[in-house]
């Protein structure tokens, strides 16, 4: 029997996966497709890392790794929904309730002093950031907007801020002395074992990594940013929006970037709160309270020292006294400086383009920003929407055009895979990468605080990401520009392998092009004002960055799109969008037991799914995809998606919808007259029970939801939650 995983990840997507997958099991039975469950969420994870350890019934498999090694087999089919990529801060908060269930964990610790906390931090480390994308992503992605998708957005246009002339909302980046300036790139001509290695001025040599296994034809980048220049940097940019009187931000990437954004982060704060550092600086660094884990975190370790009040009246000073910071939560007095894991740039920038380039100011209302990205390989692209925006006012999205993207990510590309060669370099003197034979590939001279890291892209997902970009120019018939800037040691080095593999492939008749992310981002929002699409065909980072900025302007959000990554090896992982927004969506449903998670990509990526069981020959998975694909497109048009407030349909009532309108398609007109009888019952059960079973997930709304847990909820209590409606229950189980 054909086999699909639908993974159970976190938050809101989790709670969403207790109401949706009875309905998949269900009708994915009657096509003969099996659906089963792996647990990769954080606290699945946690658990699964110290499984060796643990007593033997709090043991739990480690469901990422079998993932991982199925995605390297033709067989795979897996439906990955988003997931926590933990912060220290989320990821003590998991420990902690894991611990409260009687799970017997280890604490994590700010500074490891035994055997036993080194050992414990390491398992957590593993954990934390985006411990699981570059594990399930042994190929590279297609992002695009569903025609259906688009349309709706075209009839129901969101709403989009105005923009002015005079708005002085702008991106502030180093330009010098950051990971992109300092970049050093080599393809290596043969496989090989690389060591990088830290020599001091004092000549003391160390070994940071060694054993470091890299390919014929591997694409190997290293570079760093100076903690001088970044403090420089940052000095003058609070400065700057202290005297342009604008919101004060920093945009970064915190997941993802686990060991680098935590550190430049806790730069930001000491730099905001300059005075503070210079007159308790020794005692707060001590207590480790250094601003890596955030503003919150340190509020919190005041309690600790011995004049905690006095420091904290002085961070409410410096609050008072510097650029008006923006805010996360206004209300509650959460400003973008209090975790790092709550402003993530590639959702954060977006939200602020389209609201007028405005965020929000602690007085609770919109006001323009200073955003600061600190390293400049990326930032521009931003810069230059906004640009276009103050010069042309906001998109239209009745009218503009799509940016779909293909994104070089397979097996760790780029900077998503440098994670375990990042390094805070604790003396002055020089880093190398050095080959088996002892030469010096890369070389920089560095001092104490820099952050150093290096990459590695593999020859064979860049030769796939060429071929996928060939390949939906050819399908869609559309412009496909590579975002690479040979000015940067890595791209230059990609652009002459994009040049001999496009040799590979008929491109007659083809528009495809090379040009920098800036001048790329320029044209392809000259040709989103004009109504045309262009494909983005980008490495790892501005995959991410693309595929929330585009989506988020011309559809309201990233989590309508479509995202296939056709594994290499042949099977297929399909992803359901982003989950930038999940905590909020949790936090609702507790205090009022109503869910605004919107599965428009689980639905689209439910379809995808069965159309690859399809294309292996079972042609009732084809049939479940078309219809479901049609039932998509009416839930979309009947305006059937969750609303924002309690009294109207939420995620369980789109579920109930979406389910109601696929037994209309699968007992209607198609090939398989069996099929068609065998959902001629529940079809009419759940259209004659439509307004009641409608009225009952309604009615359990506007007061408190249990459901036993945050990280890790209890089944009985979040499937009750979840599922409230009997009758739909019981109609949905005559097909079990």
């Amino acid at each position: 029997m054909a086999k699909i995983i639908y993974t159970f990840t976190d938050e809101a997507p989790m709670l969403a996966t207790y109401s949706f997958l009875p309905v998949i099991k269900a009708y994915a039975k009657a096509a003969g497709v099996e659906v089963e469950t792996r647990d990769i969420s954080l606290a699945g994870r946690i658990v699964a890392a110290f499984s060796d350890v643990l007593p033997e019934d709090q043991r739990e498999s480690d469901a990422l790794a079998e993932l991982g090694a199925l995605a390297t087999t033709p067989e795979a089919n897996i439906i990955k929904l988003p997931n926590i990529s933990a912060s220290v801060p989320q990821l003590k908060a998991a420990i902690k309730e894991l611990q409260a269930r009687g799970i017997d964990l280890p604490d994590y610790s700010d500074d490891p002093q035994t055997d036993a906390e080194r050992d414990a931090n390491a398992r957590y480390d593993k954990v934390k950031g985006s411990a699981v994308n570059p594990v399930l992503r042994e190929g590279n992605s297609d992002r695009r907007a569903p025609a259906a998708v688009k349309n709706y957005a075209r009839k129901h246009p969101h709403s989009m801020g105005a923009w002015t002339a005079d708005s002085r909302t702008n991106v502030a980046t180093m330009g010098e002395h950051d990971f992109r300036s300092n970049e050093q790139s080599v393809i290596m001509p043969a496989a090989d074992t690389l060591t990088i290695r830290h020599t001091a001025t004092d000549g003391t040599v160390t070994d940071l990594k060694s054993g470091l296994k890299v390919l014929e034809g591997e694409v190997v980048d290293a570079t760093f940013m100076s903690a001088k220049a970044l403090d420089a940097f940052l000095a003058d940019q609070v400065a700057r929006a202290k005297a342009e009187d604008v919101l004060f931000s920093v945009h970064l990437k915190a997941t993802m970037m686990k060991v680098s954004d935590p550190i430049i982060f806790g730069h930001v704060v000491r730099a905001y709160f300059k005075d503070v550092y210079a007159a308790h600086g020794p005692a707060l660094l001590a207590a480790g309270l250094d601003g890596s884990n955030g503003l919150a975190a340190i509020l919190d370790g005041l309690a600790e020292l011995e004049n905690g009040e006095e420091i904290r009246a002085a961070f409410e000073q410096g609050l008072a006294d510097g650029p008006r910071l923006a805010m996360v939560n206004s209300d509650k007095g959460i400003t973008n400086l209090h975790v790092p894991s709550d402003v993530i740039v590639d959702a954060s920038m977006p939200a602020m383009i389209r609201t007028s380039g405005h965020m929000w100011g602690p007085d609770g209302a919109e006001a323009d920003t200073l955003a600061v990205i600190p390293d400049s390989s990326y930032a521009g692209v931003y810069q230059s929407v906004i640009d276009d925006c103050r010069a042309h006012g906001a998109y239209d999205p009745t009218t503009m055009g799509s940016v779909p993207n293909v994104g070089l990510m397979a097996q760790k590309a780029e900077e998503y895979g440098s994670h375990d060669k990042t390094y805070l370099v604790a003396s002055d003197g020089v880093v190398e990468v050095v080959n088996g034979a002892g030469e010096v590939l890369m070389s920089h001279r560095v001092e104490a605080g820099d952050i150093w890291r290096a990459c590695q892209t593999k020859d064979a997902p860049i030769q796939d990401w060429v071929k996928l970009a060939v390949t939906r120019a050819r399908l869609s018939g559309t412009p496909a520009i590579f975002w690479l800037d040979e000015s940067r040691a890595h791209d230059r080095n990609l652009i002459g392998l994009v040049q001999k593999y496009l040799g590979d492939h008929d491109t007659d008749g083809l528009d495809i092009s090379i040009a920098s992310p800036v001048e790329a981002a320029k044209t392809s929002v000259e040709r989103i004002r004009e109504g045309k699409d262009t494909i983005s065909v980008t490495g790892n980072v501005l995959r991410d960055y693309n595929t929330d900025l585009f989506p988020i302007l011309e559809l309201g959000t990233s989590a309508k799109m479509l995202s296939v990554v056709p594994l290499m090896n042949g099977g297929g992982l399909f992803e359901t969008g982003a989950g930038g927004s999940a905590p909020k969506h949790v936090q609702q449903l507790v205090e009022e037991n109503y869910l605004r998670w919107d599965s428009l990509g689980e639905f689209l990526a439910l379809a995808e799914s069965f159309r690859h069981e399809a294309n292996k020959g079972n042609a009732r998975a084809g049939i479940l995809a078309d219809t479901l694909d049609k039932a998509t497109e009416k839930l979309l048009d009947e305006n059937k998606s969750p609303a924002r407030r309690v009294g109207q349909i939420d995620n369980r009532g789109s579920h109930f919808w979406i389910a109601n309108y696929w037994a209309q398609e699968l007992a209607g007109q198609h090939d398989d007259a069996e099929l068609a009888a065998a959902f001629a019952d529940v079809a009419a059960a759940l259209k004659d029970n439509a307004e009641a079973i409608d009225a009952e997930l309604i009615s359990v709304q506007g007061s408190p939801a249990d459901i036993g847990g945050y990280y890790r909820p209890e089944d009985a209590k979040a499937s009750a939650v979840m599922r409230p409606s009997s009758r739909f229950n019981e109609i949905l189980a005559q097909l079990g």
